[in-house]
């Protein structure tokens, strides 16, 4: 079921929003009854008709849900359209026979397509990915009372209501009234003007952090080189062929041919040499 299909009006169709929300409410609202006939003939034979018209009776639902999210900076005609979509969705999978009316079921997925287009646009670095921030995401706006930072108590009582830990209450915060600053100047600016890529030095410009690399990569193969000094001629050269050739590493089979063993034989004697290598490594 697509837009196309059931030739319902855009935002930019109608030359303005205001022009489309004067539109979708002139639709009419369906009775009850109306509702399931239309219902049972989609689902019963396909009938894209009745979807049309039970989408059209429910577009004035998405305006109304999508000027909820208006905070977040996105244009209201997006906002719209994609809650249009999660409609769709509700329509296609709309259930007469569960005694629920469409639009209780509609919220749903109306609010899912619109959360879903405003992380994935709200800002560059995607604020909320678990479950927990998302919640945080969508309520702490809506909670938070004036404009400075949340005390420790207003903290607590959010985290508590919410159900998440007082710390993912902080984090969001910050990630929601943190201010993006950009790395590098924009062509408007004076030439006084520094942004941080003229002042941020890079993390591995420091002299102590070479010394800390090279002593680092210094252990680590002294530390190998140990390892596989611990085994027999026979288990080394198994080790070498199967992770330290980067090339053409060997196949199980190809070194059982070499020994003239069995595949299973050589894999016992590699999962046997490692265990040995990890030990020599962690002494």
């Amino acid at each position: 079921m697509t837009a196309q299909a059931l030739h319902f009006p855009v935002p930019s169709t109608l030359g303005s929003l205001e022009n489309y929300i004067q539109a979708v409410n002139r639709f009419p609202l369906l009775s009850a009854e109306e509702e399931r006939d239309l219902a049972t003939r989609l689902r019963r034979d396909n009938d894209l008709e009745a979807a049309r018209q039970l989408v059209l009776s429910h577009l004035r639902l998405v305006v109304a849900i999508a000027r909820g999210y208006l905070g977040y900076g996105l244009p209201h005609a997006d906002l719209i359209q994609e809650g249009n979509v999660g409609l769709m969705k509700a329509v296609k999978r709309y259930d007469p026979e569960r005694g629920v009316r469409l639009v209780s079921f509609a919220v749903h997925w109306i609010k899912a397509e619109i959360h879903e287009f405003i992380l994935k646009n709200w800002r560059l670095v995607k604020v909320a990915t678990t479950k927990a921030q998302r919640k945080l995401f969508f309520n702490l706006r809506s909670m938070k009372q004036g404009s400075g930072s949340l005390s420790a108590g207003e903290v607590e009582a959010m985290a508590k209501t919410l159900n998440v830990n007082t710390a993912d209450v902080r984090e969001m915060e910050t990630r929601l009234y943190g201010q993006d600053m950009a790395l590098e100047p924009g062509i408007d600016d004076d030439e006084d003007a520094f942004a941080p890529i003229a002042y941020l030095a890079a993390p591995n410009a420091e002299p102590t952090q070479h010394l800390e690399t090279a002593e680092r990569e210094k252990m680590a193969g002294e530390g190998l080189s140990r390892a596989l000094a611990s085994l027999d001629a026979r288990s080394r050269h198994i080790v070498e062929a199967r992770w330290l050739e980067e090339e053409n590493p060997a196949t199980l089979h190809d070194l059982a041919a070499i020994y003239g063993i069995s595949a299973e034989r050589v894999r016992q004697i590699e999962a046997k040499a490692l265990q040995k290598m990890k030990v020599a490594l962690v002494a």
